[in-house]
């Protein structure tokens, strides 16, 4: 079948136009990894009939052990290093990669954290911000933490690709070693505050661990994987770290809010494992239906993620209205409707896609409306997901294969710019850093007592629901901008 000319290309025909020399697995990575978070999210909910929301962690600790596993968000920053190397590479001026990497990003997080503020305000006009409803103000945006690091990670990637390039392996064993120093003023000095750190130490970390996969350099998975997984069996056998590696409620030490080394040593066991799988894996992205699924659910993947908490409270919101009774978390009839439970989650979150998708992929067009070619399969390649230039070769021709003299080019080009430039790139930091704060702010403060004015401390400065999302929706406008 001809492809309709100027059309929205369909999953089937950005999968047909894909290069051959695409790394697929990575992008079955990207796809995987989010929907272990998302499905992680439902089962861990336990949702009493008084509408409050707790941890089944917290209610059976014995399942916390399953987190080693199933705490797979290093991985998709490991992904988005990968990618973010290699895209830098292609687009050298700061504020084209910043557009290229966050514009899909935070098109569907604004779209999401507008609709949310404006129910937010509407229900709370009605009086009707009580029980699970209540509960949802506050934890639909918790989930915006995830693109506030993301956005940091693209901001810093051009400096730490700079390091990378020079050190290797050795940035990372700073990045590291300063997550380590961290913990040891933490715990062992009792310095205050200094943990909060590690927001940045930790997770960059594992993102350079990315830069690496993209230069070849990460060889010996095996040991990677052992490593890992060795450091953070000593550190919660003999530290104060605790088993879990999602945050739990109450409990004094977090592996997550903010990150420990103990994660971190759990985000290198799991790079190390994926890589141990890279061989199967890509051999499964290679098979044609698979692959078409990839496709199609990269191109939906941010809206999903955005709105699967408001499907699975939408689902628990249903059961009164439905004479359905709330059951007990972990007994017998909890885990017996779980099933049906998360399946109408997932019917939930599809409509919800359907209705909020067309932000993700803005002005998609088939690549024949521009005239078929080498170069319009690369770009139609790239739609399918933000792991970007995901190639090993680029339709261009030339490698993406991370190389001393591509960074060094990349930089050059940069800085010999002009003024125009500098003040594009400057326009992408402050849009990018009001957006960070935005969307961490909405992740602190929810929208519940928007009407009261409640406010969350955002480093040091309290910040409240409307403030947030005006700094959410400044920062996405100035990314958007074009000079």
């Amino acid at each position: 079948m001809p492809p309709r000319t100027g059309a929205v290309p369909t999953a089937r025909e950005l999968a047909a136009a894909t290069p051959a020399t695409r790394d697929r697995y990575i992008d079955l990575l990207r796809v995987a990894s989010l929907a272990v978070v998302v499905l992680g999210h439902w089962l861990m909910a336990a949702v009493t009939a008084d509408g409050k929301v707790g941890n089944l962690l917290a209610v059976v600790p014995r399942l916390q052990v399953l987190t080693w596993a199933l705490q797979v968000m290093p991985v998709f920053f490991f992904v988005g290093g990968f990618a973010h190397a290699l895209s830098y590479r292609s687009r050298p001026a700061y504020a084209a990669f910043v557009r290229g990497r966050v514009r899909r990003l935070l098109r569907p997080t604004a779209l999401f954290a507008a609709v949310w503020g404006a129910v937010a305000l509407a229900v709370q006009l009605a009086g009707a911000g009580g029980g699970l409803t209540g509960t949802a103000l506050r934890l639909v945006t918790q989930p915006l933490w995830f693109i506030g690091i993301y956005l940091a990670m693209v901001a810093f990637t051009p400096p730490l690709l700079r390091l990378h390039r020079r050190w290797g392996w050795g940035a990372f064993a700073a990045l590291a070693g300063g997550a380590a120093a961290v913990d040891g003023l933490r715990f062992a000095a009792g310095v205050p505050y200094v943990e909060f750190l590690n927001f940045a130490l930790v997770w960059l970390a594992v993102h350079q661990l990315g830069f690496l996969r993209a230069d070849g350099r990460l060889g010996a998975p095996w040991a990677l994987a052992g490593a890992g997984l060795a450091g953070a069996v000593a550190l919660v056998a003999f530290g104060p770290y605790p088993l879990s590696m999602v945050g739990m409620p109450g409990e004094k030490v977090s592996n997550m809010a903010p990150p420990t080394l103990a994660l971190l040593c759990h985000g290198v066991w799991l790079v190390g494992a994926v890589e141990l799988l890279r061989r199967p894996g890509t051999r499964l992205a290679a098979r044609a239906r698979v692959w078409r699924a990839v496709v199609a659910a990269n191109g939906v993947a941010m809206t999903a993620f955005l709105w699967h908490l408001t499907a699975m409270l939408a689902v628990y919101g249903a059961l009164p209205a439905l004479g359905v009774p709330f059951p007990e978390p972990a007994s017998a009839g909890w885990w017996a409707g779980l099933p049906l439970r998360v399946a109408a989650a997932v019917a939930v979150t599809a409509l919800l896609v359907g209705a909020f998708q067309r932000a993700e992929r803005p002005g998609a067009r088939h690549p024949a409306a521009r005239g078929a070619g080498a170069g319009d399969a690369g770009r139609a390649a790239r739609m399918t997901g933000s792991s970007g230039a995901a190639t090993t070769t680029g339709a261009s021709g030339v490698s993406g294969a991370a190389t001393t003299t591509g960074a060094t080019t990349a930089t050059g080009a940069a800085m010999a710019a002009g003024p125009g430039a500098w003040g594009a790139a400057a326009l992408a930091v402050l849009g990018i850093t009001l957006s960070l704060l935005g969307v961490l702010g909405l992740s602190m403060v929810g929208y519940g007592g928007l009407l009261e004015g409640h406010a969350a401390t955002l480093i040091a400065v309290p910040v409240t629901a409307p403030q947030a999302l005006a700094l959410t929706l400044a920062g996405w406008l100035l990314v958007e901008l074009r000079r």
